[in-house]
């Protein structure tokens, strides 16, 4: 029996409330009592309406409605890519794609983007002060420049990672400054420490998963302690003074060398010319003492004398001096023939002549030198035969 029919159910509804005979609300009354409330939201009219035309009415408004409502979350969901970035896109917080350059639409509130530059070259400066391998302190600051390369790494791998980019940084200064000497790091090692640097810093990204690069570390200063910085100065002007006198020193090399080794050369062909002169005259002289040697054996007395007044005959040439044997007498006659020559060249008008008898002497000696010579050459010939 339906709970509506009179009689079956009493004078109490479905629900067990009691009430009058009056049947339950119908579905028809129920749509129509919302159709007025719409109406009314929007500007409808109050008062009775035929159920027809307010049907109509309240359908046009709700979808007025429905299109407001669609167009403004199509709009909401436009969102646009630039040249140097990506979009991420997540629904419910997880990766579904990645956007490049353009509009692009995503279904809010259901779907979200994060627009990420991955063109743009950041600098994270860093400044600290490190303990170095020889136990010494120094005050380091410089730059790191680095790039996104992976917007899904970026965004999802790690909570913050320019701050693990930080950390990492601290590390690898710490690292490689712990492994190096203070002198090293201050004069030329700035550029070797950097690349450590940067080679550290990747490497501990990389296992991160961070989708960052670094592509550059640049350490601006390097300086000790105040405490103890003017000795560090002057120790860093001695080695520049001391690079300064090696530079001269080079510099005097390079010019003093090819001399050197010019003359040396100069030297070594004088002395072949020498060894080769030596050498041919004493080759010579060789080869004349054996014709000499064969010679002196077939005549030795004739040969001897040949040699004798050959010697005489040198010796005497280069002498400017006479000694003169007067006959008859106890005392020799020594006649300056040097001087006398030496003032006949000169043209000395004070000059004296020689005497004729020195010149008759002179003769007289040259001509008794060659009859002796020719007596002994006669004498030693006929010995001989």
């Amino acid at each position: 029996m339906a709970w509506n029919e009179p009689g079956g159910n009493g004078d109490k509804d479905p629900w067990g409330n009691r009430g009058s005979n009056q049947g339950p609300p119908d579905l028809d009354e129920v749509l129509r009592n919302l159709q007025k409330k719409f109406g009314g939201i929007f500007g409808g009219k109050k008062g009775p309406r035929s159920t027809s035309g307010g049907s109509s009415g309240s359908g046009l408004g709700l979808g007025v409605i429905i299109g407001v409502i669609l167009i403004a979350w199509v709009a909401i969901g436009l969102y646009k890519v630039e040249e140097a970035e990506v979009g991420v896109v997540l629904r419910f917080g997880a990766h579904v794609d990645t956007t490049q350059r353009g509009l692009h639409w995503v279904a809010r509130p259901f779907e979200n983007v994060e627009i990420v530059n991955v063109a743009e070259r950041r600098q994270v400066p860093f400044k600290g002060t490190v303990l170095t391998q020889d136990e010494n302190i120094i005050d380091l600051q410089g730059t790191l420049q680095y790039q996104i390369i992976d917007a899904e790494k970026y965004s999802f791998n790690v909570r913050d990672p320019e701050e693990s980019l930080n950390q990492a940084v601290e590390s690898a200064i710490r690292l490689n400054v712990g492994q190096s000497k203070m002198d090293y790091i201050i004069t030329e090692g700035r550029d070797e420490i950097g690349s450590r640097i940067k080679r550290t810093v990747q490497e501990i990204i990389d296992s991160y998963g961070t989708g960052l690069s670094v592509f550059e570390v640049n350490i601006q200063g390097v300086n000790p302690p105040e405490a103890v910085r003017q000795a560090f100065q002057d120790v860093i002007q001695a080695r520049e003074d001391k690079q300064r006198s090696i530079n001269e020193a080079e510099a005097y090399r390079n010019e003093v060398l090819p001399k050197a080794r010019g003359a040396a050369a100069r030297m070594r062909e004088e002395a072949d010319a020498y060894k080769q002169e030596v050498t041919t005259r004493s080759e010579g002289e060789a080869d004349r003492f054996v014709k000499l040697l064969t010679e002196y054996k077939k005549s030795p007395a004739v040969t001897r004398d040949r040699l004798y007044l050959d010697m005489m005959e040198s010796v005497l040439t280069n002498s400017s001096k006479v000694m003169v044997d007067v006959k008859g007498g106890n005392n020799l006659l020594y006649l300056p023939l040097d001087k006398l020559m030496q003032r006949s060249a000169d043209g000395n008008t004070n000059s004296v002549a020689m005497p004729d008898s020195l010149q008759h002497l002179q003769q007289r000696e040259t001509q008794r030198r060659k009859t002796q010579e020719t007596n002994t050459l006669n004498m030693r010939a006929r010995e001989t035969r």
